[in-house]
């Protein structure tokens, strides 16, 4: 393990200049690029899209790499599908039409990706060896129950019931993991801090790269601690005081465990173990490839917390004939609270 010494006024310099500063070019050779102070360089724009699923398809059974064929014919048909979007005619939406209906609509400015991860793995999970979650906890199955997942049509009888991203307050980068759109992560470093800010949801986080002991105050993207093993940057996640976005975790999560590999000069191997026993019987880990992308990336200006829960308990009210209910409810809306016990 390399330690560096925590010097918050040069980390800012560094970080300055390499805002600035172009790419580190690599030497003439296979070997990855490295910083001026001899660390594998890791910082630049990259894009983590990809359509390998996050569970093996059960048609894969036991297979866990694709074949180069099956791998090509994946790719193809990725890039087959965004062209069919793109040459349907377009139409306008109608009343009545959910969300996805007209083509055009729901696919402008989306990014699904059009590559496999690098190794060609049948699914991002990598352990369980089966490439699926392992069993959920009881609390765990009820928490996703009562959540119903990502894009449902909920009953918005209270504001209660909706969540963190109808007020754009949602959370991405913890872990990185492939949206349907802002699949851009930028990486600064330092000799003593590691910097990832996630495009989705604008999430920023400095880690430092320290010996120095995790704190005591829970934290909305948790309190981090990075050290070196090798060539791969680990970065130790714990104490976080809200669900994590992607992986669906509660706010007792114990553990998230990154790993940063430079492959090569265009590729950075990222894995994760989520170790969070009040939601799962085992932890988990999965693995994604990180791939250079020209910039700039910019802004994601994500509005829709300034009247989206008016106005979807307002439609919601018209739609089921209930009274209207009043604009302003007692109470806070709180989106970083700890739960009741």
């Amino acid at each position: 393990m390399r330690l560096h010494a925590t010097n918050l006024s040069r980390s800012v310099a560094f970080l300055g200049a390499l805002l600035l500063a172009p790419p580190i070019a690599s030497a003439q050779t296979s070997a990855p690029p490295r910083t001026p102070w001899g660390d594998p360089a890791l910082g630049g724009l990259w894009d983590y899209s990809s359509i390998t699923p996050m569970q093996r398809p059960e048609e894969y059974a036991d297979q866990e790499y694709l074949t180069e064929d099956q791998a090509a014919e994946l790719e193809q048909a990725a890039v087959d599908r965004e062209q069919n979007i793109l040459a349907a005619p377009a139409r306008p939406a109608e009343a009545g039409d959910a969300a996805g209906a007209n083509g055009h609509a729901w696919q402008w400015g989306l990014d699904f990706g059009t590559k496999v991860v690098a190794d060609r793995r049948t699914s991002r999970i990598i352990d369980p060896l089966n490439g699926r979650f392992p069993e959920m906890t009881e609390a765990g199955k009820q928490d996703q129950a009562r959540r119903r997942g990502f894009g449902a049509i909920l009953p918005a009888d209270d504001y209660r019931e909706l969540g963190q991203g109808d007020r754009c307050l949602a959370l991405h980068g913890l872990p990185i993991s492939p949206l349907p759109y802002n699949n851009l992560v930028q990486l600064l470093q330092t000799p003593d801090h590691f910097v990832i800010y996630a495009e989705a949801f604008r999430t920023w986080r400095i880690v430092p790269i320290t010996d120095r002991p995790h704190g005591t105050i829970r934290q909305r993207t948790g309190d981090a601690r990075a050290h070196w093993e090798g060539d791969t940057l680990v970065v130790e996640t714990t104490l976080f005081s809200n669900r994590l976005q992607q992986v669906g975790s509660g706010p007792n999560i114990r553990r998230l465990v990154e790993r940063f590999t430079r492959e090569s000069e265009d590729l950075i191997r990222y894995e994760y173990t989520v170790d969070d026993p009040t939601r799962w019987t085992r932890h988990w880990t999965a693995a994604i490839s990180l791939r250079t992308t020209p910039g700039p990336m910019y802004e994601v200006a994500c509005h829709e917390g300034n009247y989206a829960i008016v106005n979807i308990l307002s439609g919601l009210r018209a739609q089921d004939g209930t009274p209207k209910e009043p604009s302003a409810e007692p109470g806070v809306i709180c989106w970083d609270c700890e739960p009741e016990p």
